[in-house]
């Protein structure tokens, strides 16, 4: 969820750290700080609030140091103040470290740490594991040999960084559960949450996996494991533009990403579609596909927009294999002894790929010897490399909080799953033809769309005071009437559900009266006459109405207050043009209400504690 950088060279670390440090703030953060050596000392500087005061107060008191490592704090142990922000460092100031993930068993190491004499200033889980390093080094262990061993003793997750005054040439990185990347550079290194905190230094990176401590110089890095056994770690090479990671323009990210959709989505197609054999070409799962195709279940697990995601894909799957679906919280998954068999298939979702509850409930999957699918965004991510097989969205760099193209690219790879499946079922070629045709015409529609933007922000200006918001969808749309209220919530602070048009009157009727808006998600399809029924049934308590409809519906437009017309299309592919009005629409209040859409409050891009 935080950001670390690092840098060990021959230029000044400060600038670089300052640099990498914005590029990590969509990963959400309440503090920012820096630690360097100069003059063989530990110097540290920390503030509450944006990396512009880190930046600041780094300017008004210039320091010049070639070995550095910076962090943005998002608050899990202590409130976000300066004693709690990173890095933090032992009683005699020559050890400094920073940290991301939860130490679990902080609190008994805390109280063996404090009969030995350290006194602590924090409220941090961090700060113990600082001491604890310090107390293995007093042992006259080198600085390696020191994190190791405290990290054996260690429960729970982390990725860190380390650099003591005692052995100012090198950087100690270590992970476990939460991401951290290597970059090579000509006569300097990197170190990092997040690639894209590096790639105007490098494109050569090396990912760590969990379990793995390594020793960073300036023109070489040794890696072992926490056994502290040599492992050989390869480069790799990132292929991630600036120009992806910028604004292009746009006052913000959430909206170049929802206008980068017809995009997105035709490169998550890309290659990928076969029309004369009416089928989807998946590389990633190509060895798996008899296996699938005969899995008596299809379990997908997940987090948040990821989540309402598989609710779809369960949808698809189910209507055109045939194979029972279940779609599970990760977070929840992992914890209640879940019943999985060896002719399951479980497929796991994640935009970042290295979301904590997500990466876990995989973990525990694989012990009861499943076949285990990953559909993530970022190459080289956690869940991408531990996966039986998946397939990568190819959605590109998402740096806005709020997952928009992230969703759609989703969709479109379970669309894809789907078909390839169902084509070695019993799906008929002509059938399998019929949606590559509708998915080939997706980015057109997404792009006519989006081309109502005016439209959708007029209508947004009337809901800025809002309190109270109710999506209503049936079928395919159920999920999307969730992520719609989801994203609502996580950006303009509205309070907002998501549910079943069908449940209303078993509960959520009793809120409506002329201060509650209500979204319906009403396309032209089995169950319209249904969602006209329940948009009677809110007209009639005085409920204000805004109708996601079908372009050449005009029965539509006497009956809810404002209406947004959208192409049709066949009913798997509906969620991907229904959710891009409710991304136009959460946007625009937000805007409007003079909120910060990029880095909401509270919120992460990457949820790596649980």
């Amino acid at each position: 969820m935080c950001g670390i950088v690092g840098y060990i060279g021959d230029k000044n670390s400060v600038p670089i750290i300052i640099e990498g440090l914005k590029r990590l703030e969509y990963r959400g953060y309440d503090s920012a700080g820096v630690g360097i050596l100069e003059n063989s000392h530990v110097n540290v500087v920390k503030k509450v609030g944006k990396v512009s005061i880190l930046e600041s107060e780094m300017t008004d008191r210039p320091i010049n140091s070639t070995v550095g490592i910076g962090h943005t704090r998002w608050a899990t142990h202590g409130a976000p103040t300066e004693e709690n922000a990173h890095p933090h460092f032992n009683n005699d100031k020559t050890l400094c470290l920073i940290h991301n993930g939860i130490i679990e068993n902080y609190s008994v190491l805390k109280k063996d740490l404090l009969k030995k004499g350290y006194e602590f200033y924090s409220e941090t889980d961090t700060e113990v594991l600082v001491h604890l390093i310090d107390s293995f080094l007093k042992k006259g262990n080198g600085l390696l040999k020191s994190v190791r061993k405290a990290l054996v003793e260690v429960e729970g997750t982390y990725g860190i960084a380390v650099i003591s005054s005692l052995e100012p040439d090198k950087i100690i990185a270590a992970r476990r559960g939460s991401p951290l990347v290597i970059g090579v550079g000509n006569n300097e290194n990197f170190i990092a949450s997040d690639v894209t905190a590096l790639i105007t230094h490098t494109s050569q990176v090396v990912y760590l996996d969990d379990n793995e401590v390594v020793e960073v110089y300036k023109d070489k890095f040794k890696a072992k494991n926490i056994k502290d056994e040599d492992i050989i770690k390869e480069v790799h090479e990132v292929t991630i533009a600036l120009d992806e990671i910028s604004k292009g323009g746009y006052p913000h990210f959430m909206l170049k990403e929802i206008m980068e959709q017809p995009e997105s989505i035709t490169n998550s197609m890309r290659g990928r579609l076969i029309q004369e054999d009416g089928i989807s070409r998946l590389g990633g799962i190509r060895n798996q596909i008899d296996r699938i195709a005969n899995s008596k279940r299809i379990i997908i697990s997940a987090c948040g927009t990821s989540w309402h995601a598989g609710l779809v894909g369960e949808y698809m799957l189910e209507q055109y294999t045939g194979i029972p679906v279940e779609v599970e919280y990760a977070s929840e998954f992992r914890y209640r002894n879940p019943v999985i068999n060896k002719d399951d298939t479980l497929i796991f979702i994640s935009q970042s790929g290295e979301t904590a509850d997500t990466l876990a409930a995989m973990k525990e999957a694989k012990k009861k010897g499943a076949l285990i699918l990953g559909v993530c965004n970022v190459v080289g991510s956690s869940i991408a490399r531990e996966s039986d097989a998946g397939v990568y969205i190819h959605a590109g760099p998402e740096i806005g909080v709020a997952s928009t193209k992230a969703f759609t690219s989703q969709l479109i790879v379970l669309a894809l799953i789907t078909l390839l499946i169902a084509r070695r079922k019993n799906l008929s070629l002509v059938d399998g033809q019929n949606i590559i045709k509708e998915l080939e015409s997706i980015p057109g529609k997404v792009q006519r769309i989006l081309e109502l933007n005016k439209e959708i922000e007029k209508i947004a200006e009337d809901f800025v005071d809002a309190k109270n918001f109710l999506y209503l969808g049936r079928g395919y749309n159920f999920p999307v009437a969730l992520e719609g209220a989801l994203k609502l919530k996580e950006i303009s602070y509205i309070h907002a559900e998501g549910y079943p048009a069908a449940e209303m009157k078993h509960g959520p009727i009793a809120l409506i009266d002329e201060n509650m808006p209500t979204v319906f998600l009403a396309p032209h399809d089995s169950v319209y006459d249904k969602i006209v029924s329940n948009i009677e049934e809110v007209k009639a308590r005085k409920g204000k109405i805004i109708a996601i409809a079908s372009e050449n519906d005009n029965t539509i437009d006497n009956l809810a207050d404002y209406s947004i017309k959208i192409p049709e299309t066949i009913r798997m592919l509906m969620p991907v043009l229904n959710v891009i009005p409710l991304q136009l629409l959460s946007y625009h209040i937000a805007v409007k209400k003079g909120l910060d859409v990029d880095q909401p409050r509270n919120l992460a891009k990457s949820v790596t504690v649980e």
